[in-house]
């Protein structure tokens, strides 16, 4: 009996989640209230108040959970086996594939990043860096065994790159002339292009 409380208990998080990221993607963050999510998920504000401190907290777990499920997948692949070219364009190729899976999510955190709090915004610029740095590990590696062009700045070519990926939000639409797939592997392979030897 205890388990079905808590699978209970755990799918109120995901509805919270699920009903304010529809609201901050139609309405947008701050012209979406605290009752209207707690109305849309069918609980109470003591309910979201138990599992976030704050809408703010909603804003930032709607971006934390790509996030993560980014991160993980990016040490998997860059961990994993195969050439550093190999791994460097799965990564490519992963980030973009996930950033479209989740694009309502990753737009509605990038129109409202500056209504964090700064300690939430140090905190997401951190998470996001430390990607950042595993990302651009390939690229220095791709570039001491002598298979990248040694002279780009490999902050650069990550900067480039995840300024395109961010972008995403602004053009993207499913069931457009374009599959995630398609995307994620022109992406993948213009930036391995621009980084190989010639």
């Amino acid at each position: 009996m205890a388990d079905g409380g808590d699978t209970k208990a755990a799918t109120v998080p995901q509805r919270l989640l699920a009903e304010a990221t529809r609201l901050f993607a139609d309405r947008g963050f701050d012209r979406t209230s605290v009752q209207e999510i707690v109305e849309a998920a069918g609980v109470t504000k003591g309910a979201l108040y138990h599992y976030f401190g704050s809408k703010d907290d909603l804003l930032h777990e709607v971006y934390a959970r790509v996030l993560r499920l980014q991160t993980e997948r990016l040490e998997e692949i860059a961990s994993g086996t195969g050439t550093v070219t190999e791994r460097l364009h799965r990564a490519a190729a992963d980030v973009v594939v996930t950033s479209i899976e989740n694009l309502d999510d990753t737009k509605i955190f990038f129109r409202s990043m500056h209504q964090l709090s700064p300690e939430k915004q140090k905190a997401v610029r951190a998470e996001r860096r430390r990607y950042h740095e595993r990302f651009r590990a390939l690229v220095e590696e791709g570039q001491r065994e002598g298979t990248f062009r040694a002279e780009l700045r490999p902050d650069l070519v990550v900067d480039y790159f995840f300024g395109s990926v961010h972008h995403l939000g602004t053009w993207y639409r499913e069931g457009g002339p374009l599959s995630a797939t398609q995307v994620a592997t022109e992406f993948a392979d213009l930036l391995l292009y621009s980084v190989r030897r010639p």
